[in-house]
């Protein structure tokens, strides 16, 4: 009811606020400019008293009868267009008319296909409804009521944690887990389920505190495989490559055949050995590769630095925007004594950088630092 009173007010005054110019009639526009007639006919009657008395030339006198007359007329012409223009009665009857029609039109319209007769259902009412006749965020509001009512019942937290994360309510969620290992007791799922939390929370992240939950539930349960493949994510992560395929292997050691973990386990193994095999590629030997070489015989020595420097070579080659790889190998010759192959590989990749761009310019200092310019081997 109160919804209908305060319509039916805010239309009444928006209805005043466009009938009240309407209402104005001609007899009062008239009042106004028969007033200011008068005025003007006083003006003249003192004029003509000025002038009798010769307080104002007879010129003067001419020249302010003229103006006095001119405004007289100016009203006249106003009464005259504003009588042609009106349209009078008529013309108030139908703006009236228009204004009343659009409110009772509109509520018209929806008496007819509306629902005036739809009792109110404010949010406690839909929440206190059959459940299955909730939206998500309703049944959730139902649980948050309850858990504000009985903040000790550890299973409403646990069952509330993933609903928390699967909306994107990821601090929402990392502390509904928390309240749920207090109140439950610890489980290798919920601190998973914690773990990932946390690491939602932190942009994606594995934060030390997360990949600290996935070593608890992997402590409680080894073969939990998703804390097990998370655990592998972190230490790939870290740059942590072999630590990341041994987690992955002992989670495909624990897996049944028919388990869809199994898969999911060999192809994040699959990326992670691509990975290394792309790292390797683009950066060739390391200086501790190159000296534990100088350890072989001759024969062992030299296959497998020409291996490791050939590859890095037609890596180059292929793409040689790579100053990082550059130096790789520049460093590789003058470790072995080659310093004039490092010397012509320098001025390869200043070539390839661009002599006149910032990358040139570092690749020539790198050679500097090592003694080198481009073109030119060390003289021993």
């Amino acid at each position: 009811m109160f919804f209908w009173i305060a319509a039916a007010v805010l239309t009444l005054g928006a209805c005043l606020a466009v009938l009240v110019p309407l209402t104005r009639t001609q007899a009062g526009r008239d009042a106004d400019r028969d007033h200011d007639i008068e005025v003007y006919r006083d003006q003249l009657a003192e004029l003509d008293r000025e002038a009798a008395r010769g307080s104002i030339g007879e010129s003067e006198a001419a020249e302010a009868r003229a103006e006095i007359g001119r405004r007289i007329l100016r009203l006249a012409d106003q009464q005259s267009d504003q009588a042609s223009s009106s349209g009078g009665r008529f013309t108030r009857f139908a703006g009236t008319a228009a204004v009343l029609s659009i409110p009772l039109l509109s509520w018209g319209v929806y008496a007819t296909i509306g629902s005036p007769d739809l009792p109110a259902m404010p949010l406690q009412a839909r929440i206190e409804q059959d459940p299955e006749k909730n939206t998500v965020d309703e049944l959730v509001a139902r649980a948050e009521a309850h858990l504000a009512e009985n903040p000790s019942d550890g299973r409403g937290w646990d069952v509330l944690a993933p609903i928390y994360y699967r909306m994107g309510r990821h601090q929402d969620a990392v502390t509904a887990y928390r309240n749920a290992i207090r109140l439950s007791g610890v489980s290798a799922a919920r601190e998973t389920g914690l773990g990932e939390a946390l690491a939602a929370s932190s942009g994606g992240l594995i934060t030390s505190d997360a990949q600290a939950a996935f070593e608890r539930a992997l402590a409680l349960d080894p073969q939990f495989p998703k804390a097990r493949y998370l655990l592998a994510a972190a230490f790939m992560q870290d740059g942590k490559p072999d630590q990341a395929v041994a987690e992955l292997q002992r989670m495909m050691e624990g897996l049944p055949e028919e388990s869809p973990w199994r898969d999911v386990a060999q192809q994040a193994m699959r990326s992670v050995n691509a990975e290394v095999e792309r790292e390797q590629t683009a950066t060739g030997p390391t200086r501790e590769q190159v000296q534990d070489a100088a350890g072989m015989d001759d024969a062992d020595r030299a296959a497998m630095i020409e291996g490791m420097v050939s590859s890095l070579d037609e890596k180059l080659r292929a793409n040689p925007d790579d100053p990082a790889g550059w130096q790789r190998l520049i460093q590789s010759y003058v470790v072995l004594g080659r310093e004039a192959d490092a010397v012509e590989a320098l001025g390869r990749g200043i070539v390839a950088m661009g002599s006149d761009s910032d990358k040139g310019a570092e690749l020539e200092a790198f050679g500097a630092s090592l003694g080198l310019k481009p073109g030119e081997p060390e003289k021993e």
